[in-house]
């Protein structure tokens, strides 16, 4: 059999049936228009949090007061857990590998300026916070107070809060009271935005040592590490955990990279969006049943033409692979069709909601497509092998 005969043999079921073979197309499509669409928000949303995530670098260890891991029984004073303290933070500044220390806390408070008034985040902050989280000042600077005990009452401005309170003018040298307390604007951040739904913009930057005092807290709430990208994490983690040991006497507080951090949630949000991917292909079972009826049917009214090809010479692997290529024809075209479908509705539905973040993974599209081929050739391959396996004379007396 030429191949050409072989593609017109093949294509003929379409032509004589065009919307049956197109509605059978359509289960497939369905389902991988489903499983492209739920895979490109899943896809999306990966990549958001990811990169909002590691705004601030990756090359983090940040240190937390108390241990995660739980044990048993009563120990008494032995499980007090002993505050982060800015000491703390200046004995990591001195360990090898490291560039910088940014002891943190965060609180709300009130502010006011130029009779205006607002409640805003206040993050206490070390001198070296813009370099450790990548952040850059628009105007003025950071404090530069080489002793964090003595820090004077100085505040750096988000980027909204500047504009709400002085209006865009130049506010440095202004005095802003947070929480009662009178600051002196020593700077004005550039605009970050949210991250992890904490607007930087909408906040204010204090030393970390006035912070403790304005929240009335004994102690930090972290203290972040940023090594340098040639070192590698875990003899930093290794340093660290022993100097916070010879300091604290015991393991009262837990380390967490912001490498393994990353590592963990990308794993995690990489099933989710497999579980994502796999509900959609629930669907494409609907195309299979479709698939396998009408290849039935195909068979059936077929069974004279089966029965002269074989008279004619056809053996049974060309009858058996004439109707599989028929099964995966239907399906591949349903498929492609299914991609275009899917990736449209994806992108129209970022261009009506922009804040949506939606991405078509590709390699999702491809294990799609070869899904539903797959699925084509499993639904074909029982009306296939029914046809090869008819007796020619039986064949020919069908009509």
């Amino acid at each position: 059999m030429f191949y050409r005969d072989f593609l017109n043999l093949t294509t003929s079921s379409f032509l004589a049936a065009r919307l049956r073979s197109f509605l059978t197309g359509l289960g497939i499509a369905i389902g991988i228009a489903a499983v492209i669409l739920l895979t490109s928000i899943g896809e999306g949303l990966h990549r958001f949090v990811l990169d909002e995530f590691s705004q601030f670098g990756t090359n983090i260890i940040t240190v937390q007061p108390g241990k995660t891991q739980t044990q048993g029984g009563n120990i008494g004073a032995l499980g007090s857990v002993r505050p982060l303290s800015l000491a703390d933070a200046d004995a990591l500044r001195r360990l090898p590998y490291v560039e910088s220390i940014n002891p943190g806390l965060m609180g709300n408070a009130e502010l006011r300026a130029n009779g205006k008034t607002r409640r805003t985040t206040v993050f206490g902050e070390g001198r070296d916070f813009a370099s450790t989280f990548t952040m850059k000042v628009r105007l003025g600077a950071f404090w530069n107070d080489a002793d964090d005990e003595q820090a004077r009452a100085q505040v750096v401005l988000g980027s909204k809060v500047w504009q709400e309170l002085f209006g865009g003018e130049n506010p440095l040298g202004e005095f802003l009271r947070v929480g009662g307390q009178r600051f002196r604007v020593i700077g004005v951040m550039e605009s970050k935005g949210q991250i992890l739904g904490l607007d930087m913009d909408d906040a204010v930057f204090i030393p970390a040592a006035r912070a403790m005092e304005l929240f009335n807290r004994p102690g930090l709430m972290e203290i972040n590490v940023s090594y340098r990208s040639s070192a590698n994490v875990d003899a930093v983690t290794r340093l660290i955990r022993e100097q916070m040991l010879a300091r604290h006497g015991r393991e009262d507080f837990t380390l967490i990279s912001q490498e393994e951090a990353l590592e963990v949630l990308g794993s995690v949000l990489d099933v989710l969006t497999f579980a994502v991917g796999a509900l959609g292909g629930i669907s494409l079972l609907v195309g299979a049943v479709g698939i396998l009826t009408i290849m039935t049917m195909a068979v059936t009214e077929r069974t004279a033409e089966i029965g002269l090809l074989r008279a004619l010479g056809a053996r049974k692997q060309q009858v058996l692979a004439l109707f599989l290529g028929e099964a995966i024809m239907l399906s591949a075209l349903g498929g492609v069709l299914g991609l275009g479908i899917g990736i449209g509705i994806a992108q129209g539905l970022h261009w009506l909601f922009p804040a949506l973040p939606v991405h078509t993974p590709w390699l999702y599209a491809v294990l799609a497509e070869v899904t539903a081929i797959g699925i084509g050739l499993a639904a074909g391959v029982s009306p296939a092998l029914r046809a090869a396996r008819l007796d020619p004379v039986e064949a020919l007396h069908a009509e």
